[in-house]
């Protein structure tokens, strides 16, 4: 070969070599000019727009506002959508953030929100060896961009880009603590597991900080896809995604190996309480709260920031409601209505049979009366609002509460309190009339604070709260207010003692139209002469009858005013027998005066509010006023402890009466006898006509409880007294609540003795003589009263 040739061919090869040389670095620099220009367009909002450094600064996110008791503990949230309440990285366990590092982005510390070593990793594995995005370009991805279109390879290359400057934006912004605690807080976990608080709440009962190992690994691995890894409906595969999370925190150094293996061989032990507005702790509670809350937003503007929504809202901003409910009576007072309702819902079925009752649940009343109590039931329910307001004719609606449909109705049998059927709406609506309702209030005297509020039954299924929105007639528990004007202005004692006979007052005085003579409830008169303190206790309605005489209604009606009740009054003689109706909100607020040396407070449930950063909004001032002396006031708590000592609420204290044969009624209804309380305890029963209301009221120093029972509507009632009257419809309730908060000491329930005043002017001790105020005075005690 020719030398020519040889040096022709070298040079060919030369040539060659810098050819792929230089296309090699145009190729190379024309990739690194179009990433720059990726990401430089990225910024600019070329491809879509980007948020500007005041969002990154404080990204919008929707917050629940969450509703905090007495004790700390959450009662419940208010949210749309987004059942999210953020935490703080101080607040996150530290094998939940290493279980997230591990896993989701192993080089976390090292990078600056682009992890170099995993994105060539991915491009040359083509991602079958994992993906690279960060936990900052995931967050970024949360907060600005949303899901990707991972079908549109173009469009999720754009995004990706977008993450990728968002990342760098990120954390320049925040540090790396932040970033994680932001990432947790904005995942989705389902079932309204919004951020990692809720979802700790949701699938374990409990705060993150509280999380074990294992519960963390196995919320860490349905961040891949939380609706893939679903705890509840692919349980095997969320446990080996669980495992594998404890693998890769093995691999990184998080815990040895043999921790490792004893981990994934547990068991996953999900204990799952959903959060929504109808279940959980203080459901009728929550209810009233939300419309005490809508009423504040409405009265307070938020305050002008640009970007953010200029009206509060219950639902996205966050708010925290700090309340005086106490979650432990909260809960010692449901289980204590569940325990005495069931069994006494029991007993009125029984009487409800069709062969026992042929018009159950309604007693006394003609068919007439019947059709129109349907007929309102039937237009006030849900189902005739929404066929109407779809434009449905009222002949097609009626139609529709006649065919049999299926549905989800309340059963005490049931352990989840409720079963499927089928009937028709207008039977629905029969069977729930059928089953009784229930009220239960109980407060801190000294500071007008509700520790624990029961609205009904189940909330589920009864959303009415009989708390505050019911009212019905007070029966006995009335009276009180009558012998608090008796004592108050003729200064009687508890000892000073009237006839039991028939007294009537005449017509055209104190406002009657025609003559006014009650009956006792027994419908007999002893004739004996009974002591203020007596005739309290067994609630002889003649006894109440000569003392509203002596005083006149309207004292009567001024100290129930002053006492928070601010309602039109009838001023007539028959509201000493409680023919008014009230609400066990406004009669708990009123006894509560009795407790606290006559000094009226009116309840307070909620004592603070606060924005999302902890910025106070509203905090409480208390309302109070001096109704009665302290003499008078412990006059009547006196008074009130006859009727637990000898009167109808005397099985607080008893034993032995559920052995007697002829009262079953102890054995199937008087729930948790005997109480057995030894310490002081004042107290009212009450009963209305026909036994359709059961009350009872009941104090110790320190706590005034109210408690009420009825149909939910007045015919709908026990047959006899036996079962219809407050000390076996009500007293119950308040004896099993009560039970439970002496067995927890840390709750300091007072079980001591009310305060008695220094300067007692009034007589109560029985052995020593009571001046008649009927009696008129000498002119020489006239004149000694005199201060000269």
């Amino acid at each position: 070969m020719s030398k020519r040739k040889v040096k022709a061919k070298k040079n060919t090869k030369k040539t060659g070599f810098f050819k792929f040389i230089k296309w090699f670095w145009i190729l190379f620099a024309t990739g690194v000019l179009a990433g720059a220009m990726l990401f430089l367009f990225a910024s600019w909002g070329v491809f879509g727009e980007m948020p500007l450094f005041e969002h990154l600064e404080n990204p919008q996110t929707n917050l629940a506002t969450e509703i905090f008791s007495s004790d700390g503990k959450t009662l419940g949230k208010f949210y749309l959508d987004d059942n999210r309440t953020p935490v703080k990285f101080d607040d996150l366990p530290e094998n939940l953030v290493n279980a997230l590092i591990a896993t989701e982005d192993a080089r976390f510390y090292d990078h600056s929100g682009i992890d170099a070593i995993g994105t060539l990793r991915a491009i040359a594995y083509l991602g079958k060896k994992g993906g690279a995005s960060t936990i900052s370009q995931q967050l970024a991805r949360q907060l600005f961009i949303g899901a990707r279109e991972k079908e549109k390879k173009t469009q999720a290359i754009l995004q990706k880009a977008k993450e990728w400057v968002l990342a760098t934006r990120l954390e320049t912004q925040y540090t790396k603590e932040e970033i994680i605690a932001m990432y947790l807080n904005i995942y989705d976990f389902g079932y309204a597991a919004d951020g990692i608080r809720s979802a700790s709440k949701i699938y374990f009962g409990k705060e993150p900080i509280d999380l074990k190992i294992e519960e963390s690994a196995m919320l860490v691995g349905m961040l891949k896809n939380s609706s893939y890894y679903n705890p509840l409906r692919r349980e095997e595969l969320v446990f080996n995604r669980r495992n594998t999370v404890l693998s890769q925190m093995a691999k990184y150094d998080y815990i040895t190996e043999a921790q490792k293996d004893s981990l994934q061989a547990l068991k996953m032990d999900v204990n799952f309480n959903p959060e929504n507005h109808r279940e959980g702790l203080a459901t009728y509670f929550r209810m009233y709260l939300q419309g005490f809350m809508n009423k504040w937003i409405g009265e307070n503007p938020k305050p002008a920031v640009e970007g953010e929504r200029d009206k509060w809202s219950l639902y996205l901003d966050g708010l925290k409601i700090y309340t005086t409910i106490d979650s432990r009576m909260q809960l010692n007072a449901e289980e204590a209505v569940q325990e005495h309702m069931k069994k006494l819902q029991a007993e009125f079925f029984h009487q409800n049979t069709p062969l026992r009752n042929s018009t159950a649940p309604f007693l006394d009343i003609e068919k007439e009366e019947i059709d129109q109590i349907m007929e309102q039931a039937i237009k006030i329910s849900e189902r005739w609002r929404k066929m109407k307001a779809e434009g449905k004719s009222e002949k097609d609606i009626r139609s529709s509460f006649t065919k049999k449909t299926e549905m989800t109705v309340f059963d005490w049998k049931s352990e989840t309190h409720e079963k499927d059927t089928i009937m028709t709406p207008l039977d629905s609506i029969r069977y729930y009339k059928t089953h009784l309702r229930t009220a239960m209030m109980s407060m801190e005297p000294q500071t007008g604070h509700v520790k624990a509020w029961v609205g009904g039954v189940d909330y589920r299924h009864f959303q009415y709260d009989n708390v505050y929105q019911g009212r019905r007639q007070a029966g006995s528990t009335f009276k009180p207010f009558v012998y608090a004007a008796a004592i108050d202005q003729l200064r009687l004692s508890p000892c000073y003692e009237l006839p039991d006979t028939q007294y009537c007052i005449e017509a055209h005085k104190h406002g009657n139209m025609e003559a006014w003579c009650p009956d006792n409830s027994s419908g007999k008169f002893s004739g004996e002469m009974y002591s203020l303190k007596r005739g309290l206790a067994n609630s002889k309605n003649s006894i109440t009858a000569q003392l509203i005489d002596m005083v006149g209604p309207k004292s009567v009606v001024s100290i129930v005013k002053n006492l928070g009740i601010n309602r039109d009054i009838l001023e007539v003689p028959s509201i000493a027998l409680g023919t008014e109706d009230m609400n066990v909100y406004e009669m708990v607020g009123a006894y509560g005066a009795f407790a606290n040396q006559g000094v009226y407070v009116k309840p307070v449930m909620v004592t603070r509010i606060e924005d999302k950063n902890g910025t106070v909004l509203y905090e409480y001032v208390p309302e109070t006023k001096d109704v009665l002396s302290k003499e008078v006031s412990y006059a009547m708590v006196n008074l009130m402890q006859g009727v637990t000592q000898g009167g109808s609420g005397i099985h607080l204290r008893t034993t032995g009466y559920d052995k007697i044969k002829s009262r079953p009624e102890f054995k199937e209804v008087i729930t948790g006898y005997p109480y057995e309380f030894k310490n002081p305890i004042a107290g009212k029963t009450g009963t209305t006509q026909n036994q359709s209301d059961g009350w009872f009221m009941g104090m110790v120093p320190n706590l005034v409880t109210g408690v009420w029972v009825g149909g939910d509507n007045r015919s709908i009632h026990f047959k006899t007294l036996k079962y219809g009257q407050g000390a076996t419809m009500a007293m119950p309730i308040w004896g099993l609540y009560m039970k439970k908060n002496y067995e927890n000491k840390e709750l300091g329930v007072s079980d001591g003795e009310f305060p008695e005043p220094t300067d007692m002017d009034i007589v109560l001790d029985c052995s020593k003589p009571v001046e008649d105020p009927n009696k008129p005075k000498d002119i020489d005690e006239d004149l000694d009263d005199l201060d000269f």
